[in-house]
Formats: C-alpha cells, structure tokens, sequence
C-alpha cells in the first residue's frame, strides 16, 4: 500500500522526472545523473514487480520503453547512474526475461566506459553522457569524465569506484564483451596491491598516480559499498573469486581491530578514522553494515562465525537505538558517541532523514540469518513511523530534525525509497524464498542480481 501510493503520486505528479516533490506536487531532476530522466521509474522497476503491483509495474515498463532516452548530454555520477539505472534495469530484466531492459541496460553501460581512461583504469567519478564525436578536434568533451570539484584533489572515491564490480560483470555476461568485467576487475587488481595504512582502505585515491590522496576511512557514505561489494562479489561468482573473499576478510579484520568501539553505555558502532586519529560518530549510511557482516559471517571460518553474528548483531541494535532514542523514531544522518547523549546526533545539521534504507536493510538481513521476532518488530516501528511522519498528502517526503514530533518535511521523495526502504521492509515480511538469499544478490541500491552458479569470471572473459 505505501508503495503503491508513492508510485501513484510519482506517476500523477512527476512521471518522468527523476523526483517527486511531494509537498508541491511536482517533479524534481537534479544534477547527478547528467540528463538522463525517470530516476524513480527504473529504481522502482523491481519492487514493484516482486510486490505483484502488475498495473504499475506495465505503467512503468511502458514508459521505459516509450520515453527512456538514453542519447541525453550532461555531468553525470558514474556511480549513481551504476547503481540505480544500471542495477535497476538488470533487475528488472532478470526477473521478467523482457528484453527491452537488457538491451537499455547494455546500451548505457557503454556509454559509462570513457570514464575509465585513465592513468590506472581506475575510473573518474563524473562522466559526460554526450555521444563522442570523433570529427571534430573541438568536440565538446563529451564522454570525457572529470571527478567532483569536492573530491580530495581531483581523487577518485573509494565506494565509487569499489561499486561496478556487480553490474558490469552482468553486463559482460549479457553482451558476451569481456570489456565490462575487464574495467570493473582492474580497480579490484590495483586495490589488492597498492599499500594500505594499518590494512584500512582509505577514501580517496587518485586515479592518475594509483595513490592514496589523504587517510580519512570510513564504513559510512564515501567507503560503504566497496566493502559490501568484495563480499558480494565473492558471493555472485557462486563463491569462486577467491580474491574478493580475502580483500573482504582482510578488511573486515582491519576495521574491527582500528575502528569497532564500545561506547560506555555498551553500545558498539564503527568510528571514522582520519590519518590515525578517531571521529566517534557513524553515520546512517553505515548501518548497512549490520547486514554485511551478517551475510559475511554465514561463510567466515568456523571459529569466528559466531563472533561475526555477534558483531552483526551489536551494529544493527545500535542503529536501531539511534531510531528508538529520537521523538519520531527514524533515525538521524548521522550520530555520536563523544558527548553524554549516545546514538543521537548532536549537530543541528545530521538530524535529518531522507527516507534512507539503510538501517531497515540490516534489519532485514538479520531476520533472514537469525529469525529473530525482535528485527520484524523493529522494522514494524520503521514502519509505523514512515506512515505517521513521512507520509505526505502526496507521497513520502524526508524530514528535517527526527527530534521534532511536528517536523518540517524536506519535500522530497528519494527514488531509493521505493527501490531499497520499502522493498527491504516488505522482504523483512516476505518468506524467505521471496528473493532468496542464496539465489540473489542486492546490489547497493538493492537491485537483485541472480548468483551465477557456473562459473561466471570465465564466461566474462576475466581471468
């Protein structure tokens, strides 16, 4: 039902742009994804499919097929356009066998692939979606990529470029073109060797030198998905790229040594670490955590599987505390544990909530792993909340300080709602063959690709 209502109000108001501005009933298109449009058609694709939402799933796949053009011009976020166009039509296409997505999916893709000439084939974070014109020495620098002004000099970002392994080893499997797999793997090559401070991966690193550009690691927004993307790596080969495995048991190793910590109230959370010194906040974006060490731990070594359920376990109450201790309770975007309030922001500026999944994502995970009653209870208080603060009289919208019970709305309904928060809420209450754990992979934006169970780094053309 809230589902249902986003997409309504999406169509009704903002059908083919990227947003719904729910409180002033319109359409929003920001700058991330380079002229490309319906943002929230394509990451709503999936859910609306697995939620048996037939209509609306036809509405949204004829505009797909009808008005989804892909010859736009425009800065775009390699990433983002990865994870949620990408993610989501590959979705959508192995779920329905219907061609049109594979066939915009593997036409995009191509258009991702000049953000990898550089230096180091580590990709550049924006890329100009413009066709090349290869007559004209004054081409207007289409498909040339740059990275964001406000990346560390001209440096790559680690959960940028640490995220293309799943979908581009898919794209090569579905186009028979090695040259997916292949640029996805030499960012996963030149991570495995470069020399890493205390076994931690830095943020930044520039893709011209194949260097770190400064020491800030974190687990939140900047570093998270790299790290979920080396587990499930290892996990959609059908457990064969050994490699991945290592980086992630290395890392994880790294993090719970430097960076887990208990506050004095007991609750766990993993810090941020600049150049050797402590930040003892965690931000929502981290909370997905929970889950990858969950889903980790089904495969750690015998004696530590326990340990990493545990640890599991201690993120997601924490996260959960940081929803349960705030007046709306959803949880802010990021809280501390330097002051006497635990799990709760201090800053005026990361008391808001943009209808992120991340914490719910966990709770998910947990169930499935544990069939803990208290994670659907858990998930039920998410719920509770989004109807009760959220809901709008047209859409969803994010708020602006979760310590306000009359809270101002941001007017804004995020296309990842309707892609990750509301279809991890509705798997949490789903049994457990709805997306099977061991059949499926999320990717970040949690669009479900198939575990290829033949060997799939081979068929790519990788070695």
């Amino acid at each position: 039902q809230m589902m249902k209502f986003a997409w309504d109000n999406y169509k009704q108001y903002a059908l083919g742009k990227n947003e719904l501005r729910p409180l002033t009933k319109n359409g929003h298109i920001g700058n991330m994804f380079g002229g490309l449009r319906g943002a929230t058609v394509v990451d709503a694709l999936d859910t609306l499919y697995i939620m048996e939402l037939e209509e609306e799933f036809q509405e949204a796949k004829k505009w797909v097929e009808k008005s989804f053009d892909l010859n736009v011009n425009g800065e775009a976020s390699l990433f983002e356009v990865n994870i949620r166009y990408i993610g989501g039509l590959l979705a959508a296409y192995y779920l329905t066998g219907e061609e049109v997505f594979k066939s915009k999916a593997l036409e995009l893709g191509e258009k991702l692939l000049p953000a990898f000439n550089t230096p180091t084939g580590i990709p550049r974070g924006v890329i100009n979606l413009g066709r090349q014109d290869t007559r004209s020495p004054f081409c207007p620098c289409s498909g040339m990529s740059w990275s964001w002004g406000w990346a560390s000099a001209g440096s790559s970002i680690l959960a940028e470029f640490g995220t293309l392994h799943l979908e581009f080893l898919h794209l090569s499997e579905l186009s028979g073109n090695p040259v997916f797999a292949e640029k996805a793997s030499t960012s996963q090559l030149l991570l495995n060797k470069v020399e890493k401070p205390q076994g931690l991966y830095p943020n930044f690193l520039s893709p011209v030198t194949g260097n770190w550009v400064q020491h800030h690691v974190s687990i939140g927004g900047l570093g998270d998905s790299f790290y979920e993307y080396l587990i499930k790596s290892w996990l959609m080969s059908d457990k064969k790229d050994s490699e991945a495995k290592r980086m992630y048991d290395d890392a994880l190793e790294a993090i719970e040594k430097h960076l887990v910590k208990k506050s004095a109230g007991g609750l766990t959370y993993i810090a941020e670490w600049r150049g050797g010194i402590l930040d003892h906040k965690m931000g929502h974006l981290a909370c997905f955590s929970g889950g990858m060490i969950a889903l980790g731990a089904e495969h750690a070594a015998e004696e530590k599987k326990q340990h990493y359920m545990d640890l599991a376990a201690e993120i997601t109450n924490t996260c959960h505390e940081s929803y349960a201790r705030s007046d709306t309770k959803l949880g802010p975007e990021a809280f501390r544990f330097d002051t006497g309030s635990e799990a709760m922001a201090t800053r005026l500026s990361e008391r808001y909530y943009i209808l992120r999944p991340e914490v719910v994502e966990s709770y998910m995970y947990m169930w499935r792993l544990t069939h803990d009653p208290k994670y659907r209870q858990w998930g039920w208080e998410a719920v509770k909340a989004l109807e009760e603060h959220c809901r709008v009289e047209a859409g969803f919208s994010g708020i602006r300080d979760v310590y306000s019970t009359t809270p101002t709305h941001d007017n804004m309904q995020q296309s990842f709602f309707l892609a990750e928060t509301l279809k991890y809420l509705y798997l949490l209450f789903c049994e457990d063959d709805v997306l099977a754990l061991d059949d499926w992979v999320f990717n970040t934006e949690a669009h479900p690709l198939p575990i290829n169970h033949t060997n799939f780094k081979a068929k790519a053309g990788v070695q």
